[in-house]
């Protein structure tokens, strides 16, 4: 099988890298805007683990980022088994005080090129009658959480969107899975040290590697949707009515800590 990685280069996605090669020995696409790390990252995991690695540079905020992408993948005969959309950005901070530019970056990120990448690969995948695409949302897709707005807000349509679709591409053997886990034990949210150890040990924050494994098994199985740790799923109904008071008691305790 021919897997499709994006933001292959560090963190999660390097995670989904590595262990479709070195667990489902899967030939990659490796997809990042990080050139140096792609390429030691592709040459790496070919060394280590025997499979063909395809590093690809690429800008996937840009507007267009998935049709080049994919027309890249027609024009160099690969035939994308499995599909998974990790690329993401992060930040906290006030809504009006944040650049437009941001917000257009993560939007377009995250939003319309899951979309437009699920949408054409998703096409050749229900042709041949079968294919794997997974996508990341986040726990955060049922809360309303000041600061944070426009990624919450991006992940609860990744969230619906795909269990949406799981629906419509089962008749073709195509399945999507969408993983929703609270915090992921990486730089990305900008917790102090301190703090992410404690939440690891909490099993509030799940290490990388761990929420990986158990997206491939779930994605392999066919399963719609998943939200790792038990706290985590127990707290899922909670969230969705969190008073407002809480959100912004939340939201003054948490600032201090974020980058």
């Amino acid at each position: 099988m021919l897997a499709l990685v994006t933001g292959a280069s560090s963190g999660i996605g390097l995670q989904y890298a590595t262990q479709l090669a070195r667990d489902y020995q899967c030939d990659l696409l490796l997809v990042s805007n990080q050139q140096k790390e792609l390429d030691e990252v592709a040459k790496d995991l070919a060394a280590q683990y025997g499979v063909k690695t395809v590093p690809h540079f690429a800008d996937l905020s840009l507007n267009d980022a998935a049709e080049n992408l994919y027309d890249w993948c027609k024009q160099e005969g690969y035939e994308v088994d499995v599909l998974i959309n990790n690329a993401g950005v992060f930040f906290f901070n006030k809504y009006c005080e944040t650049d437009i530019k941001r917000i257009e970056l993560m939007l377009q990120l995250h939003v319309m090129t899951v979309a437009k990448m699920t949408r054409l690969f998703a096409a050749d995948m229900c042709a041949r009658r079968r294919g794997y695409i997974l996508n990341m949302s986040s726990m955060s897709a049922w809360m309303a959480m000041p600061g944070i707005q426009t990624y919450n807000a991006s992940k609860a349509f990744i969230y619906n969107f795909s269990k949406s679709l799981w629906y419509e591409l089962k008749p073709y053997n195509v399945h999507i899975t969408v993983m929703a886990p609270g915090a992921v034990d990486t730089g990305l949210f900008g917790l102090a040290p301190n703090l992410r150890k404690l939440a690891v040990a909490l099993t509030v924050s799940i290490p990388p590697e761990k929420l990986v494994k158990r997206a491939l098994k779930k994605l392999f199985k066919g399963k719609r949707e998943d939200t790792p740790g038990v706290i985590n799923w127990l707290s899922t109904p909670l969230l969705k009515h969190t008073p407002d008071w809480m959100l912004f008691l939340a939201q003054k305790k948490l600032a201090p800590f974020m980058k």
